[in-house]
């Protein structure tokens, strides 16, 4: 079942409350993204860090309901470890 791009918003705004979010479906088939973070929570953590962060927020849901997810995370800032 593909999941949808509010879907996966709100997963990761449920765990990044402050987080300023962009979905975008990559191939519009519901389960390849790109999704922009932008959130304090990452503020001196590695690039690998970050996304361990957001792919926990979705709770085993990649390789599942999402097959494909292209991330970036900042910082308010616009650090990018």
């Amino acid at each position: 079942m593909a999941m949808t791009p509010s879907e996966l918003e709100r997963l990761i705004r449920d765990a990044f409350p402050d987080a300023e979010v962009k979905i975008e479906d990559l191939a519009g088939d519901g389960n390849h993204y790109r999704a922009t973070v932008v959130s304090a929570a990452f503020r001196g953590r590695t690039r690998l860090q970050q996304h361990q962060m957001v792919y926990r927020a979705l709770g085993g849901r990649m390789g599942d309901e999402l097959h494909a997810l292209a991330l970036r995370t900042l910082t308010p800032a616009g650090e990018e470890n």
